[in-house]
């Protein structure tokens, strides 16, 4: 059976959203020796062909979930674009500034695609298909109707012209990754000067119903885990801010935690004293 749609980048998100229905694929890792046989048991695990390169992936195909890091979504619909089938959706699901989804539109629809501006507004585990979904631009409805055929529960359309999607998941992302931010520096400070569970006891009578240890736990994780993809999102997000007028010292500040933690290479293993622990060793 031929497939259905095709991913660009095979990633976490790639992973989840195989869900069964027909696919091929392409990841830039698979060009790379050293990380070439790993992709491609993730392509394996999740039953979905994998492809010597973009043209491979994106020929003759009707849909193509584009899901790479930040820093790659333009380029890859650049690229795309130059082999796209006419009138194949092209799902831009990745976080990146309005004026960087709007630059990859006029490729892809200079090459006779489609081009929808999706936002991935939470994690896509434990949800996967049923992570919530905006898309927006001239094709939402259509793009809608498709992502409902390949398993998709929660998608909701947003109106205006491309790059509104992106808007709302750009600005939430200020709060969002900004509180992981301010947590890791929260917390880490206070285990530093011995006073950890004073401060979780102070929080957690400040805001009834949180269980600061248990979210600083959780926000640890996501930064140790994904901080490096984050801070390439969070760069994103300062070009959203600059081009509004707004302000974005506070994300820049975000960037900078987020790459730190993100790139010290560490695993999440125990509980939050144990990633406080682990965090502070390798940067001492």
């Amino acid at each position: 059976m031929d497939a259905a749609f095709a991913f660009i980048g095979f990633g976490e998100a790639g992973a989840a959203f195989a869900g069964g229905a027909a696919a091929r694929g392409y990841d830039r890792k698979t060009d790379d020796r050293a990380t070439r046989d790993a992709k491609l048991v993730d392509f394996d695990r999740a039953g979905v062909r994998a492809c010597a390169d973009s043209a491979e992936a994106v020929a003759g195909i009707g849909a193509v979930l584009s899901l790479v890091t930040a820093d790659q979504a333009l380029a890859a619909a650049q690229t795309a674009a130059r082999r796209i089938a006419r009138g194949t959706l092209w799902f831009d699901m990745n976080s990146v500034a309005p004026d960087t989804k709007r630059a990859a539109a006029e490729a892809i629809e200079a090459g006779g695609g489609r081009y929808v501006d999706v936002a991935v507004m939470a994690p896509v585990h434990p949800k996967r298909l049923a992570v919530p979904l905006l898309i927006g631009g001239p094709h939402a409805e259509e793009a809608a109707a498709f992502l409902a055929t390949i398993g998709f529960t929660d998608v909701t359309q947003v109106s205006g012209p491309v790059g509104q999607a992106s808007s709302i998941k750009m600005i939430r992302s200020v709060m969002v990754k900004g509180i992981e931010a301010l947590t890791a520096e929260c917390f880490l400070a206070a285990d530093a000067a011995g006073v950890g569970e004073a401060v979780r006891t102070s929080l957690d009578a400040s805001w009834p119903g949180t269980d600061w240890e248990s979210k600083a736990d959780y926000n640890l994780d996501r930064m140790m885990v994904h901080g490096l993809r984050r801070a390439a999102e969070m760069e994103e997000v300062v070009k959203t801010l600059d081009s509004l007028g707004s302000g974005s010292a506070m994300t820049r500040g975000t960037i900078e935690r987020q790459r730190a933690i993100g790139g010290l290479g560490l695993t999440p293993q125990g509980d939050l004293a144990a990633k406080l622990t682990a965090i502070r060793g390798a940067t001492l």
